[in-house]
């Protein structure tokens, strides 16, 4: 068997084909841009899933969202350390995301904004919590994490998709060609909603409001939805 090694040129032009690829396949396809907009999930789109399962087992302390934590890793640690002290597994966790639809009017918006312009969903939430969620949403691309589970269930660990993924991706879209537009509700979107073309949050809280009145606020997907085409359309 032979094997080829590439010199350092060879790789970085592959590299570059690949991304002027994807500069134009995006391009062509239809009527789309060349803007990507980003999204958070939890929040924005469906409930957040934690104060859902708060309620649910009855945990008030897992009520702790990205909104009152920025540290994401710091809380999730914080939560798998409730979990087990509680005896509770990924299951018991993933029957109370069964039962949870997507905020209404999200549908509706996002068939809409997948009609006007490449939409990405960018959480810190996991596949093993996204999947079902993403059927009710209409299967819309979404960026995640992965969960780390031992034989009986029980969530041991967390895996991130990598360093401060959300921000990561935004970068990542522009370094190949992209105006990217994000929205999101917390502290940990900040980072690609500043970094963006466009930013905006949404159906955030009054104190994030406060501490950034120069991002444009919205708790409506029509006022969202019109924010975003005027971005577009300029």
């Amino acid at each position: 068997m032979c094997i080829k090694f590439y010199t350092d040129t060879e790789i970085l032009t592959h590299h570059l084909t690949i991304s002027m690829f994807l500069v134009y396949f995006f391009h062509f396809l239809g009527e789309f841009s060349m803007y990507v907009t980003c999204l958070d999930m939890e929040g924005v789109l469906v409930p957040e899933i934690w104060i859902a399962f708060s309620e649910e087992s009855g945990i008030p302390e897992l009520k702790r969202t990205t909104r009152d934590e920025p540290d994401y890793d710091k809380l999730m640690q914080w939560r798998i350390g409730i979990l087990k002290e509680h005896g509770l597994t990924l299951k018991d966790i993933q029957n109370t995301i069964a039962k949870i639809d997507p905020l209404p009017g999200a549908k509706e918006f996002m068939d809409k904004l997948r009609a006007k312009c490449q939409t990405i969903i960018l959480s810190d939430t996991f596949e093993e919590f996204a999947a079902p969620l993403m059927k009710k949403l209409g299967m819309p691309t979404i960026f995640c994490n992965s969960l780390e589970v031992d034989e009986k269930g029980f969530i041991t660990s967390h895996k991130m998709r990598c360093a401060q993924s959300k921000l990561t991706t935004v970068k990542a879209l522009q370094s190949i060609g992209f105006d990217t537009i994000a929205s999101g509700d917390s502290y940990n979107d900040l980072g690609m909603i500043q970094a963006s073309k466009a930013g905006f949050l949404f159906r955030t809280t009054d104190k994030i409001k406060a501490d950034f009145p120069n991002i444009p606020a919205f708790t409506e997907f029509d006022e969202l939805y019109e924010a975003i085409c005027k971005v577009i359309e300029n």
